[in-house]
């Protein structure tokens, strides 16, 4: 199949580009049995999409035998609207595409084949090029020519799939859990333009934190990465915890290092209250606890009763000495799988004044965990309410 491209295309009068084809297309003689390329170049970007969306449909309706024509497009990237003006072009009745990796080319590159082709993809119409590795073809790129796919590069680049703004991060959590429940109903996550999978990218690199991020992008990682599902409220105590120490840093964080917080602030609380032991008994539907613990490093016996043990720990304590106190919310689920499942539970205090914190404990034994919580939100009181 022979080509023939007016160089300068979007630049010339189109009656005098379409003479110009018309005297090859008089040489070459092509038949719709044996068709020609007429490739027509966005030179230099001269002309904005629009109009060269026009001078192609102009083209396309006055050129002679167009049925052995097929009309290509060659856009460059000067304006940087090579993509805007390939789409228009194609609208404008082209239908062969020229484009190179990544936008590779001279001056400021040629047009993005991935782009357009994932665009398309996007809208539900086959580009007929398979980008299903799209990491592999990154790679590859990037070795040979030396350059670098920029991080918010279309599609490939490093943070196209990441949302920093904390309501696009709650939203994406939601999209992609409901995503989850429904796998058969068409694409439709906020802010997700496709699936990364369909790319070779993965959920777990869609959401980062720094310090503009929110409890949905926090909650998010910690459910994602290490299946700790927050409750609502502790995530609206967390988010602005965790965004603080975000800021401090100046950077934002992975999820290693939001657990990590989130053990420093919860889980890893033992002061003034740590738990040493803890044991109960029941009879007639009263549950009565004994409960070793250290207060500021010295060691403290306690026993209550209620009618169950977290009821009859709070009772201990508060006979002990401890300000007026309650537990307002509760919830807990395993870790792991297999016979040693490590629970966490997640337990909010009030106090007296109406004040609450989150605590939160880990352990193989669920009442323990419990405890553990109860000590560890009573420890984020200041010392005096503890």
């Amino acid at each position: 199949m022979l080509q023939y491209s007016p160089e300068s295309f979007s630049g010339t009068e189109v009656e005098f580009a379409l003479e110009i084809s018309h005297a090859v297309m008089d040489v070459w003689k092509p038949t719709p049995e044996r068709k020609m390329i007429l490739n027509l170049p966005d030179t230099v970007e001269v002309a904005m999409p629009n109009v060269y969306a026009d001078q192609i449909e102009w083209t396309c309706r006055n050129i002679k035998k167009r049925d052995s024509v097929i009309i290509s497009l060659h856009t460059h990237n000067d304006r940087w609207t090579g993509v805007a003006a390939t789409e228009l072009g194609l609208l404008a009745g082209a239908e062969r595409v020229e484009g190179t990796l990544f936008g590779n080319g001279e001056r400021t590159g040629n047009l993005d084949i991935i782009t357009v082709a994932l665009n398309l993809y996007m809208q539900g119409i086959d580009p007929k090029l398979d980008f299903s590795d799209l990491n592999a073809i990154r790679e590859v790129y990037e070795r040979c020519t030396g350059m670098s796919v920029p991080p918010r590069q279309p599609y490939a680049g490093e943070l196209v799939f990441t949302a920093f703004s904390g309501s696009h991060q709650d939203a994406i959590r939601k999209g992609l859990a409901e995503r989850k429940e429904r796998p058969e109903i068409p694409w439709d996550v906020p802010y997700l333009t496709i699936d990364p999978e369909d790319i070779n990218r993965e959920f777990h690199e869609v959401i980062r934190v720094n310090s503009q991020s929110g409890k949905g992008g926090v909650a998010y990682l910690l459910e994602s990465e290490f299946s700790i599902y927050l409750p609502k409220d502790m995530q609206r105590e967390f988010g602005p915890i965790a965004n603080n120490e975000v800021d401090r840093l100046g950077r934002e964080v992975r999820a290693g290092e939001l657990k990590t917080m989130f053990w420093k602030e919860y889980v890893e609380r033992t002061s003034p209250w740590s738990l040493v032991g803890f044991s109960t008994e029941s009879s007639n539907g009263i549950v009565r606890c004994l409960a070793r613990l250290n207060r500021d490093g010295k060691p403290i016996e306690i026993s209550g009763e209620g009618n169950g043990p977290l009821s009859a720990l709070v009772h201990g304590l508060t006979a002990a000495g401890v300000s007026h106190f309650e537990i307002a919310q509760y919830s807990e689920h395993s870790l792991d799988s297999g016979e040693e499942a490590t629970a966490i539970a997640f337990i909010q205090v009030k106090n007296g004044d109406g004040q609450t914190r989150w605590g939160s404990g880990v352990d193989t034994n669920i009442e323990l965990a419990s405890v553990r919580a109860v000590l560890g939100a009573l420890n984020r009181f200041a010392p005096a309410e503890a």
